[in-house]
């Protein structure tokens, strides 16, 4: 029971140490920058899900610092529009790179 104690507290030491030396850089996002933006992806991703004019195409999100980038190929200018529209709508989000690549047929 002490040894399992012992290695409780290690690891929630290093933890500990590990977080008090993430701080945050203009280049880099903090933890909770981090779950902020990661949380916002999620949110963009159900959203485009959930949109039947673009739920099936194949869409990249990514999000730093609440500016989402999207990527990705679509058909139609269309598509790329209401992709990012869609985005920007969603909880979270500041800014819109909307980096999405109408096919050429």
């Amino acid at each position: 029971m002490n040894k399992c104690k012992l290695v409780l507290a290690a690891l929630l030491a290093l933890s500990v140490a590990g977080l008090t030396a993430c701080a945050s850089a203009d280049h880099q996002e903090s933890t909770g920058q981090y779950v902020d933006s990661s949380a916002v992806t999620v949110k963009v991703k159900a959203a485009l899900l959930k949109d039947k004019k673009i739920k099936s195409l194949p869409i990249t999100v990514n999000t730093y610092k609440n500016t989402v980038q999207l990527s990705g190929f679509v058909n139609t200018e269309a598509q790329k529009a209401r992709a990012g529209s869609v985005a920007s709508h969603v909880e979270g989000v500041q800014q819109v790179d909307n980096a999405i690549v109408v096919k050429s047929h």
